[in-house]
């Protein structure tokens, strides 16, 4: 599949990874975990995870997907035979993480057709749970017709791009989108600049706590955030970047990806926080009952601020809603991409049959996520694979890229045509210090995890680890088409 996929331009390239980065993580995610984690002086870890974690990593997988232009599972596989394994657990966690990703989408779309004549009412943590996202005391049996709706037109129109080469649909598509979704988040938030109270909400945003910095959580919070933010060491860049073309300025092209990324969620976390200060001003509601992450802030705390906005609320909500629908379709993307791409290299199928299989296997899972514990089932589900099983995977790959492949192999592509050259430094963070990083947040990460969970929670993490290590033994065991 590969030997005929390739991005037409550098440029479209570009796009399509922007696309890939900028997700809805960057919205409802980065703003808290700035404010919560020192504030101000959480830039020091979080620079430092940037050129320590997110630039290296990012640079080994771009020049290891333009080099063996295969998919993960392969490239794995030309290793060590035994590895193969490891790449099919990684690219069908990654699968399951694009259906509930899909799901939050779902919401999203109610929340943009609801927008317009704010169907949310005056209550819209009730319209949530009631009609949106379900709650943990809601039953499994029900279905969220809303949702489940909203999600299966979204996978209509994802199966439309994603059956098309990847220069024609993604790459295509994220050459529109990726320059509307800039345009209408810089009006959303320039007009949040000039709210009355903006100043008191980025005030409260970047108030440097300077003992933060002696608090070994606010780095690992730091490093899970850019593992998070960029994406890395999920087989997406990886595919992404089998698909270049030749004459590549393979890590001047990080850089460009990495900054914009990092200017986005700066800007984003500055816009939220002066809408949640102009709130705090119109309400009298003090800014620390107010900050949220995640649904809480997206689908409750925003829709209360539109509310007390007036016309100009009618404009801001569906601009924002829009713009996390383009954010999280672009990254959506990606999320597929690495599965689909394993699948078609080693059973010889075309693209158009690898994407309506995984779609209809998508749809399928979209019904589980549909019920009445919706938001609850995807909050079990993504703590589990993200900070369980890609984290430790992530681990691995460092130490086989590392340690079992070589990664000096690939400076002579990396540096070939690029501006900006790796060398020893990149080596020996990519062998020394990134497994030690990516598997001490990982030990962390566990311990929150699995920290009092309910017989739900567990048998959730036990069907996930039964799918995924069933799944993964089938597809290594299997002979390729072209054995």
């Amino acid at each position: 599949m590969n030997k005929t996929s390739q991005w037409n331009s550098v440029f479209t390239f570009v796009l399509a990874m922007i696309g890939l980065t900028i997700g809805i993580g960057n919205i409802w995610r980065f703003s808290y975990v700035l404010y919560s984690n020192g504030g101000g002086s959480f830039f020091v870890p979080y620079t430092i995870a940037i050129l320590v974690m997110g630039i290296p990593f990012l640079i080994l997988e771009y020049g290891l997907g333009f080099s063996f232009k295969k998919s993960f599972s392969n490239l794995m596989h030309s290793i060590r035979p035994e590895f193969e394994i490891i790449a099919w657990m990684l690219v069908l966690l990654v699968f399951i993480v694009v259906i509930y990703y899909m799901i939050i989408l779902g919401w999203d779309l109610a929340y943009l057709l609801n927008s317009f004549n704010f169907g949310w009412g005056n209550d819209p943590a009730s319209f949530f749970t009631n009609y949106v996202g379900g709650s943990s005391s809601s039953s499994l049996t029900t279905i969220i017709f809303p949702t489940l709706i909203c999600t299966l037109i979204l996978w209509g129109v994802f199966w439309i791009v994603s059956v098309k080469d990847v220069d024609k649909g993604i790459g295509k598509i994220s050459t529109v989108l990726i320059p509307i979704l800039f345009t209408i988040m810089i009006f959303v938030f320039i007009y949040a600049f000039t709210l009355p109270g903006f100043n008191v909400g980025i005030t409260t945003l970047l108030t440097p706590n300077w003992s933060a910095l002696l608090d070994i959580h606010v780095w690992l919070a730091a490093f899970g955030q850019i593992i998070f933010s960029l994406s890395i060491g999920q087989a997406m860049v990886y595919t992404y970047a089998s698909y270049l073309p030749r004459n590549t300025k393979l890590t001047d092209e990080v850089l460009i990806v990495v900054i914009t990324n990092s200017i986005y969620e700066i800007f984003i976390a500055f816009g939220v926080f002066s809408i949640l200060g102009y709130m705090s001003m119109h309400s009298s509601i003090p800014m620390n009952e107010l900050i949220s992450q995640g649904t809480g802030l997206i689908f409750i705390v925003f829709p209360q601020i539109f509310n007390t906005m007036g016309m100009m609320g009618h404009v801001i909500a569906p601009l924002l809603f829009l713009s996390i629908l383009f954010a999280g379709l672009t990254s959506s993307f990606a999320l597929f991409e690495p599965l689909l791409s394993s699948l078609c290299d080693k059973f010889g199928w075309s693209r158009k049959k690898g994407v309506t299989i995984l779609t209809i296997v998508a749809c399928i899972g979209t019904v589980i996520f549909s019920t009445g514990i919706s938001s609850y089932l995807v909050e079990i589900v993504d703590g589990f694979v993200n900070n369980f099983g890609i984290l430790i995977l992530i681990g691995v790959q460092a130490i086989i890229f590392g340690w079992f492949y070589g990664v000096e192999k690939v400076i002579p592509v990396l540096n070939e045509f690029s501006t900006f050259k790796v060398g020893k430094t990149w080596v020996f963070t990519l062998k020394y210090l990134l497994p030690i990083i990516i598997i001490g947040v990982w030990v962390f990460g566990i311990a929150d995890l699995f920290l009092d969970q309910n017989p739900l929670e567990l048998a959730a993490y036990a069907i996930i680890t039964i799918i995924v290590v069933g799944l993964s033994v089938a597809f290594t065991k299997l002979k390729p088409k072209n054995s």
